[in-house]
C-alpha cells in the first residue's frame, strides 16, 4: 500500500500549502474527467499532469514516480485485453485513467498529513448527518483502517521473512495463519482500547 500511495512528506511545495479538501477536489475532478472523456488525448494529457504535480512536491523524481512492478502489470494486461478485442486506444485510455488516479491520490498523500485528510473527509461528509449518520465515526474507521494497514503488512512481511528462514515460504498455512492470529490479535487490542476510551458503546454507533 505505502509503495502505491506513498506517506506524507513534510515540505513546502504548492501542493502542501493547498488545504486538503482542495487537493480532494482536484484529484477527483481530474478522474470523473477522464473517465467521462474516454479520450487517449485527454488521459494521457491527464497522466503527463499527475507526473508533473508528482515531480513538484518536493520529493526526489525516482521516489515520486516510483509504483510497484505489480501496478504497471495490471496497466499491462488491461491495454493487452482491449488490444485482443480489437480496441487498442480504449486499452490506452484505462490503464492511463488508472496510473493517473494512482499518481493524483499520491500527491494528496504525499503532501498531506494524515489527520488533515481524515479532518477533511469528516468536514466532506457532514451531509449525511441529515440521515443519521456520523461523520465522525466514519472518520475514525477511515482512520483506524490507514493505520491498520501498514500494521498488517509488517505482520506479513515478519512472517514471510520467518518462514523462509525455514524453508516454508511456499507454505500458504504457514504464511496466512500467523497473519490472521494477529490481525485478530491487534482488532481486540483496538477494540478494547477505543471502549476504555468509551466509543466502543452500542449506543453511539
Amino acid at each position: 500500500m505505502n509503495g502505491v500511495f506513498s506517506l506524507f512528506v513534510p515540505g513546502d511545495s504548492v501542493f502542501h500549502r493547498l488545504g486538503a479538501g482542495w487537493k480532494f477536489l482536484l484529484m477527483a475532478v481530474a478522474t470523473f474527467i477522464g473517465l467521462g472523456a474516454q479520450n487517449v488525448f485527454v488521459s494521457s494529457g491527464l497522466l503527463a499532469l499527475a507526473l508533473a504535480g508528482s515531480a513538484c512536491c518536493g520529493v526526489p523524481v525516482s521516489r515520486a514516480w516510483r509504483l510497484p512492478w505489480g501496478l504497471w502489470l495490471t496497466a499491462a494486461l488491461l491495454l493487452g485485453y482491449q488490444a485482443l478485442l480489437g480496441k487498442p486506444l480504449t486499452g490506452v485510455v484505462i490503464a492511463a485513467n488508472l496510473v493517473m488516479a494512482i499518481y493524483a491520490a499520491r500527491i494528496l498523500t504525499m503532501t498531506t498529513p494524515g489527520s488533515a485528510l481524515v479532518d477533511a473527509l469528516v468536514r466532506g461528509l457532514g451531509w449525511l448527518r441529515a440521515f443519521g449518520l456520523d461523520p465522525e465515526r466514519i472518520g475514525l474507521a477511515v482512520a483506524l483502517m490507514v493505520r491498520s494497514l501498514p500494521v498488517l503488512l509488517d505482520s506479513f512481511n515478519q512472517v514471510r521473512d520467518a518462514a523462509r528462514a525455514r524453508g516454508r515460504e511456499r507454505s500458504y498455512f504457514a504464511l496466512v495463519t500467523p497473519v490472521v492470529v494477529r490481525a485478530v490479535g491487534y482488532a481486540q487490542a483496538t477494540g478494547q482500547a477505543l471502549a476504555a476510551r468509551g466509543l466502543g458503546d452500542k449506543g453511539q454507533l
